[in-house]
């Protein structure tokens, strides 16, 4: 698991467990498209401090979920209620 898509999805799953900074490089960096040096120059750090921090809390969203696997384990869910008549499937989606 290693594209932007999984890394957002990640990050919807983990987010609180990260520092405000972390989040507010990832946001940028994913969600605002903001390039690393855009970032660099809006939070006053050098472009390298901004991709260190990138890279790591991908690094972290990984080991949460290796860890904790709630993404594997929706995915899993999905998977399982497929079958079921779709109202059950909304009103299980929405719980999980």
């Amino acid at each position: 698991m290693d594209n932007r898509t999984d890394m957002i999805i990640l990050y919807d799953y983990y987010k609180e467990l990260l520092t405000q900074k972390q989040q507010d490089y990832f946001e940028g960096y994913y969600f605002e498209n903001e390039s690393l040096q855009e970032l660099s120059e809006e939070f006053q750090v050098s472009r390298n401090a901004i991709h260190k921090q990138v890279k790591e809390t991908e690094e972290k969203l990984l080991e949460y979920e290796k860890k904790l696997k709630l993404y594997e384990k929706r995915k899993q869910i999905m998977k399982l209620i497929e079958p079921l008549e779709e109202n059950l499937k909304k009103e299980i989606e929405k719980r999980i």
